[in-house]
């Protein structure tokens, strides 16, 4: 009886060590996100997010664009770039208006903005194109009050010329050789101007080489120096077909520079070319050496 009575203590027994013998049982977790290898590898999500990233600059790039750009100082307008008494000339000019010579050259004259005897300026825009021969207009003319500028001229003539500060052949071309310039007008009879053929490239740039057309050579050597000193003057349209041209000093005063415009505006009239049709000049403008632009009506011409 004994013994029966211990096999159900020896199951129990034997129930526990098997239960104790049996491996815990673990909570089952989620597998790791990323592998050795393959799809969801960390290189391949490194690349996923390094191309989302690039994506939204792109993005933010195109939204940036298709705003409006705004700069942190805004843009002045040219009259609020310039100086103070400039500024305070141009206020008496009236904009888009077109002035009457006379008002212009008045306003001129109470206009300059500088300390110094302002030069007065025509600019004068023609309906020409230069490439053409015909319409490559170029001339000179003595202006009836002068210039306002001492002139130095050069006389390469065989005789001496009294009115002439440097004369005679023979000293200029040593001053050539040498390299020095004295004058800032040369003026050469027809038979001399060979001799100045090996300065051409030294004279020409400077606009010193004599030539027919600005009546500097000529066989009446003193007229032409008493000319420029008298205030000879030469025009020429530019690439543009613009002339521009000093016509006095401020302090010449609005009767002298009204006779001197008025020669040039002639001048221009009796060079109209027969090729243009039309309309010969745009535009007329006045201004003082670092002076406020005037308009002037073209009917002037």
């Amino acid at each position: 009886m004994a013994e029966k009575a211990k096999k159900p203590t020896e199951e129990v027994n034997e129930a526990e060590l098997i239960i104790e013998a049996a491996p815990e049982k673990t909570e089952k977790t989620e597998p790791e996100t990323t592998a050795k290898a393959g799809k969801r590898s960390a290189k391949a999500i490194a690349e996923v997010e390094e191309k989302q990233a690039k994506e939204e600059r792109k993005a933010d790039a195109a939204e940036a664009e298709e705003k409006p750009k705004q700069h942190a100082n805004p843009t002045r307008s040219r009259l609020e770039r310039q100086g103070k008494n400039f500024r305070k000339a141009a206020e008496a000019i009236e904009k888009g208006k077109a002035y009457t010579l006379v008002e212009a050259l008045e306003l001129a004259t109470k206009t300059s903005p500088v300390k110094f005897d302002a030069t007065v300026e025509l600019h004068i825009n023609l309906n020409v194109d230069p490439r053409h021969a015909d319409q490559n207009i170029r001339d000179n003319l003595v202006l009836p009050a002068g210039t306002g500028k001492s002139v130095r001229v050069a006389a390469f003539a065989d005789d001496k010329v009294g009115d002439a500060d440097v004369s005679g052949v023979e000293q200029i071309l040593k001053d050539l050789e040498k390299g020095t310039i004295n004058f800032d007008i040369l003026v050469a009879t027809p038979a001399n101007m060979p001799k100045l053929g090996k300065y051409a490239r030294v004279l020409g740039p400077r606009g010193l080489m004599p030539n027919p057309k600005s009546g500097t050579v000529t066989t009446d050597v003193a007229k032409a120096v008493k000319e420029a000193k008298a205030g000879r003057v030469e025009y020429r349209v530019d690439s543009t077909g613009i002339v521009h041209l000093g016509v006095g000093k401020v302090s010449f005063g609005k009767d002298k520079l009204e006779e001197n415009a008025r020669a040039v505006l002639t001048s221009l009239k009796a060079n109209k070319p027969a090729s243009v049709k039309g309309t010969y000049v745009k535009a007329i403008h006045m201004a003082t050496t670092m002076g406020p632009s005037i308009t002037i009506a073209t009917s002037e011409l």
